[in-house]
């Protein structure tokens, strides 16, 4: 079995260690990497999310709960001292004959060898016991893949309610008590109850039969904390400047929910930006650049899209799902 090394970030800085995570996916180049880690009461918002629609804001500031936006797409998560949080970063196969199942098979195998009823389900979840317990993401970076994910252990789930607004399109017709009955933390499942310490101890062994503990070098962490000076901790990354939009277009399909937000001046797009929940394993700025000063009719779009040739900044949706939504048709099929 391929050595794994170990890395924690000392930290439970969310914007410090998304920056520490995003650094050694880029400058580690070799290797199979593990990090564990925490962060202090925070909203982690996916890469082509809305910052504003994905939070309760007046709950948000009232608990000084830290709004932070990550590097990888999907869904936005609640992250407190019950949670804790797992990184592998590792050479990319071959994007379409990867799976995430490579990475949440050894999550789900440790946590089925401390008796939980533990499944991966869907695109990104694993559940115990029917309740999701973790949700995952990835990103691809010169080569490198990075799967991340929570692990709920002993979250306050009342705050996870209170400080998401659930895209109404992904919970129809249920309730925040819906919304809430569908989560649950690893320790209320445990057959003998152990602390998150214990947690965390084991996990390091459970996920690697060869763990090789290692650090960053005092070089390495100064370019961390000017990595999360100039981009996680800032304004322009987390929420950024927004257009006054024009035009919503929004539509949730198998791969996720695609949001585009736009102003169309004389028929031709002039802002756009693309929001949403997919799992997204590239920057999503060239598709928006390559959309915008293109007319808004079908023919138009159709070349613009036919000029993109990796769409893998969107994950599962399509160029076909992708035009549906700029033109707003084939309803039917959301």
């Amino acid at each position: 079995m391929a050595t794994t090394f170990y890395l924690e970030t000392h930290s439970q800085d969310p914007s410090y260690n998304l920056a520490f995570e995003e650094y050694v996916q880029a400058n580690r180049r070799e290797g199979n990497y593990l990090i564990l880690w925490q962060n202090k009461n925070a909203v982690i918002i996916g890469r082509n999310q809305n910052a504003e629609a994905e939070i309760h804001r007046d709950f948000v500031d009232s608990r000084n709960i830290s709004v932070i936006r990550r590097n990888t797409g999907g869904g936005a998560v609640y992250h407190d001292l019950g949670n804790l949080n797992y990184s592998f970063i590792t050479d990319a196969a071959d994007v379409s004959q990867r799976s995430a199942d490579l990475f949440t098979a050894p999550v789900v195998s440790a946590l089925k060898k401390l008796g939980l009823d533990a499944s991966a389900s869907g695109r990104n979840d694993i559940l115990v016991s029917d309740c999701k317990v973790s949700g995952t993401a990835e990103h691809l970076m010169k080569g490198r893949i990075l799967h991340h994910g929570t692990l709920l252990f002993d979250s306050d789930l009342s705050v996870v309610a209170g400080a998401l607004n659930p895209d109404p399109t992904k919970f129809k017709s249920k309730s925040v008590k819906s919304v809430r009955s569908r989560v649950g933390n690893i320790r209320q499942f445990l057959p003998e109850d152990m602390t998150l310490t214990q947690f965390w101890d084991y996990l390091k062994t459970a996920l690697s039969d060869t763990l090789v503990p290692t650090e960053l070098t005092e070089v390495e962490l100064a370019e961390v904390k000017a990595l999360q000076q100039t981009k996680y901790a800032t304004w322009e990354w987390n929420f950024g400047k927004s257009p006054q939009y024009a035009q919503v277009c929004r539509r949730r399909f198998p791969g996720g929910l695609l949001e585009i937000h736009m102003n169309v001046t004389q028929g031709s797009i002039s802002q756009l930006k693309i929001f949403g929940d997919f799992l997204g394993l590239t920057p999503v700025t060239p598709l928006e650049n390559a959309l915008i000063g293109c007319a808004c009719r079908e023919e138009a779009l159709e070349t613009a899209l036919a000029a993109v040739s990796d769409f893998s900044c969107l994950g599962g949706i399509t160029r076909e799902q992708l035009l549906d939504t700029l033109l707003q048709r084939n309803e039917e099929a959301r």
